[in-house]
């Protein structure tokens, strides 16, 4: 059995002050996924341990995105990366290459079951702002990557993927407590980017949680550090492991790991963790 989990550590520094090894030292995944890490492989090396064979992808603005892919040693290791979103749509012009950087990381891994991973963390975003644009702009350049990662694994003896992190949108009503109040006025709960979500489901890749958990309320991943949301459970879903269709019939059980109260929390997020028969 192999445990890949998935978080936006909001700053690995900063999680590794409130937690984060102590979440590691109790969950002990075999694959860790992080987003947000906001520190250069350097750093992010040294907070994980010897442990750990790591790869990080760092933002070209400092102290932004980044994101990372941590494999434990006595699980495997790994074997090859790439970076960038930018490399499977051409070229793009500095601002965008900014804006897209330390937002994807493709490993593949050399463990018992040959397996490509990819930590992803999307835009944000903020309606009628340019990060909106840039979100918008970013999605499909996704879906292209995420076509050729499917089809990649169509293939007779083809590589299963697995594209997880912090997605920032919800798929329906269900993945957001409060629906009505943000539905089609924020960010990340827009019809236009729902419709991607849905769209590389439609094309063959599997939402896992969803999957596993059926059609329930939740089960969320976040909640603001402003307010009540937490105490209330005023949560949203969208953190996800999409998988291609081989290997989410491998997937056996899933896990989000919610603190026990607000000052718990390493992160605004839960890490996300299922268990693959691998």
């Amino acid at each position: 059995m192999t445990t890949i989990s998935t978080v936006n550590l909001n700053g690995i520094r900063a999680a590794a002050r409130r937690g984060l090894g102590e979440w590691l030292e109790r969950e002990d995944p075999d694959v860790l996924l992080m987003q947000e890490v906001r520190a250069d492989e350097g750093t992010t090396r040294a907070l994980l341990g010897d442990a750990w064979d790591v790869a990080v992808v760092p933002s070209r603005i400092k102290g932004r995105a980044g994101v990372a892919v941590a494999v434990r040693r006595d699980a495997g290791e790994v074997a090859d990366v790439r970076s960038g979103i930018s490399t499977w749509r051409g070229q793009l012009d500095d601002a965008e290459v900014d804006s897209d950087s330390g937002r994807w990381l493709e490993a593949d891994l050399d463990l018992d079951t040959p397996l490509t991973v990819v930590s992803a963390y999307f835009h944000s975003g903020e309606v009628g702002t340019p990060r909106q644009d840039a979100k918008m702009a970013h999605l499909p350049r996704i879906g292209t990557r995420m076509a050729q990662l499917l089809a990649d694994a169509e293939e007779p003896g083809g590589r299963q993927a697995l594209v997880a992190g912090d997605f920032n949108v919800v798929r329906s009503r269900a993945d957001i407590k409060n629906w009505t109040p943000n539905h089609n006025k924020r960010a990340g709960v827009l019809d236009e980017e729902i419709a991607y979500l849905q769209s590389w489901v439609g094309e063959g890749w599997h939402d896992v949680t969803r999957d596993l958990a059926g059609e329930v309320q939740g089960p969320y991943t976040w909640w603001s550090w402003r307010g009540k949301a937490f105490d209330n459970d005023a949560g949203w879903r969208i953190d996800y492991q999409y998988a291609t269709p081989e290997l989410v019939r491998r997937a056996t059980g899933f896990r989000i790991d919610r603190a026990g109260s607000y000052d718990a929390r390493f992160s605004d997020h839960a890490p996300l963790s299922i268990d693959y028969d691998l």
